[in-house]
């Protein structure tokens, strides 16, 4: 394969870039009415159940994934003897084994998912998600390998979300009890089909292909590391769930769930990014450019803090207003969902640094995460024992792990950076200090709208978010954004590849 421009890859990163940015709005539009209903129809009690019960299986997932996600852009990468289909046929067995292995656990211990007990007899088919999911994500790795971003667009920006939202409404007159869980496994299962499709279109069936026990164990072996990174990113982004069904009531857990979930949209950004950030991290790794991996981490690095800073700004200034969409009950989440937003920002370096950190040093990337893990875990009972000891409110108590996930996601992110940086010889920092006065523009013009009477808290919305956020992007783009910078948001021509 030829050696990429410096200019097509920044030019492949911003067309990737912009289709997923795409994708995530059209996400946020669809998961948007998920959150209204389930909040208005199901309430935080019922909430709470599903938010535990969908942390177990998506963990369950995430590990039966077995780091593949990303690590098939290397397989596919190193594999000059094998066609590219049988490759990507081992990665689905591997998966496929491991999902069979977490599915049996599930269903035979329902209790994990369900301690609160009640399951219905639907609810106990929830631990096939695992396969769905897994399946999913290796399928579209493999598009993405290929260039094609339109497949995860169209099955996790649209038909996903879109699913869970018509099916939570049309059950919520069914069956209350399993609805969301119902609601969730149908948009799963939705999700695998629309990446299936063009999955098996673009490499074909396993014609010829035999699975070989020995090369599959040494698929699974060699990307543990990655997978462990894996699980672990995901563990410090749903851990503070688990820690709260263990100290309190369902109910509190909806309520941090609806703030999540609100929160961590903007970190859907990151993902936005991964399907091509790894395959042209993995080129410039390949022909041994060491610069152009920090130039590319450097740069998408900047584009996703300047997105999630945005979007943590608009979000936690009417705080109380975005929380109240989802249903008055909620409004007791808006401190964790401030925390939570801007968590997301504090993480978005460490996470762009960890997609070459994983192909690099990937045991000390490992370390560092079940590092700042266990500091997070730590820390968010210690904040919560301590406010209990001052006699503080539960909801305030509840706050507590998102608070520790900022710290740990803050810290970690540092540790990356500098390492990456020590290891590839040039800067990988994405962080510009022209975002302090973005920010500080954006919130100055939100207070105005803060300020307002309660009767106009609609203004806080309808006018405030749009005004917070073209003021903070005016800023920005004034005084921070360059020609690469801009690359993200004009049409470029797509990057030659070379055919496999």
């Amino acid at each position: 394969m030829a050696a990429a421009a410096p200019d097509d890859d920044i030019n492949a990163l911003a067309k990737g870039g912009r289709t997923n940015i795409l994708g995530f709005l059209l996400r946020l539009a669809a998961r948007l009415p998920f959150l209204f209903i389930a909040g208005r129809s199901y309430g935080p009690d019922l909430v709470g159940r599903f938010a535990l019960a969908v942390v177990v299986v998506e963990f369950a997932a995430q590990l039966a994934t077995l780091g593949l996600k990303r690590g098939l852009a290397q397989a596919l990468s190193s594999a000059e003897d094998r066609p590219h289909a049988h490759v990507v046929w081992d990665a689905m067995t591997v998966a496929g084994v491991a999902s069979a292995i977490a599915s049996v656990i599930l269903f035979v211990f329902p209790e994990i998912l369900f301690p609160s007990g009640g399951v219905g007899p639907l609810e106990r088919y929830l631990p096939l998600v695992v396969f769905t999911t897994a399946w999913t994500e290796i399928s579209l790795a493999a598009l993405a390998y290929r260039r094609n971003l339109r497949a995860a667009v169209t099955a996790r920006a649209v038909l996903e979300p879109w699913t869970i939202s018509i099916a939570a409404f049309v059950f919520s007159f069914v069956t209350k009890h399993e609805g969301l869980v119902l609601s969730y496994m149908l948009s799963m299962m939705v999700a695998l089909a629309a990446s299936l499709v063009p999955f098996v279109r673009s490499y074909g069936l396993p014609v010829g292909w035999r699975p070989h026990p020995g090369r599959l164990w040494d698929l699974a072996r060699y990307n543990v590391p990655l997978a462990g990174a894996d699980a672990i990113e995901w563990a410090t982004r749903n851990v503070d769930r688990a820690i709260l069904g263990y100290l309190f009531e369902p109910r509190v857990v909806g309520i941090y769930y609806m703030a999540v979930q609100v929160a961590s949209l903007p970190g859907k950004l990151k993902t936005s990014f991964d399907p091509i950030l790894g395959p042209v991290i993995t080129h410039s790794l390949a022909i041994g450019d060491k610069a152009a991996v920090a130039h590319q981490v450097r740069q998408v690095g900047f584009w996703i803090i300047t997105a999630q800073a945005g979007l943590a700004l608009v979000g936690s200034i009417p705080g109380k207003a975005v929380m109240g969409v989802v249903g008055p009950q909620f409004v007791a989440g808006t401190a964790a969902m401030a925390f939570l937003l801007f968590a997301e920002v504090a993480a978005s370096t460490g996470a762009v640094c960890e997609s070459a950190l994983v192909y690099v040093s990937r045991h000390v990337n490992l370390m560092i995460s079940i590092g700042a893990l266990a500091f997070q875990i730590a820390l968010s009972f210690g904040l919560i024992l301590l406010m209990r000891a001052l006699d503080w409110p539960p909801n305030w108590q509840a706050a507590g792990p998102a608070v520790a996930l900022l710290v740990a996601m803050g810290a970690s992110s540092i540790v990356k950076s500098e390492l990456l940086a020590r290891l590839l010889g040039a800067p990988t920092r994405g962080w510009r200090w022209q975002l302090l006065a973005a920010a500080a523009a954006a919130v100055a013009v939100g207070t105005i709208f803060t300020s307002l009477p309660h009767r106009f808290e609609w203004a806080q919305l309808i006018i405030g978010v749009p005004v917070i956020a073209a003021t903070y992007l005016f800023v920005l783009w004034k005084t921070a954004f360059d020609d690469e910078d801009k690359a993200l948001l004009r049409r470029t021509p797509a990057p030659k590849v070379a055919a496999a």
